[in-house]
């Protein structure tokens, strides 16, 4: 069966987001009321599993291995089924 895997990445509190910092100044220079702004990446994956669990599991080792950097990432995952 085919699942459906959304991966987002994003830092762990403390860490700098330069990044994100620079997009919210650049906002606020252009008129909008930017409190804090964040920086993730997000990984859309098919993977083919005999169960979502699998699936998961798959996605975890994923993120273990090349997606996430457990130094300084945070990750959540979302399985669907596909149809």
């Amino acid at each position: 069966m085919k699942y459906s895997l959304r991966i987002e990445v994003g830092l762990k509190p403390g860490h700098s987001d330069p990044e994100g910092e620079t997009t919210a100044d650049l906002l606020k220079e252009l008129g909008f009321s930017v409190e804090k702004c964040t920086v993730s990446k997000i990984y859309s994956l098919i993977v083919e599993a005999k169960t979502q669990k699998e699936a998961q599991d798959q996605a975890e080792e994923m993120c273990k291995k090349l997606l996430a950097n457990p130094t300084k990432d945070d990750y959540e995952i979302s399985t669907e089924a596909k149809r």
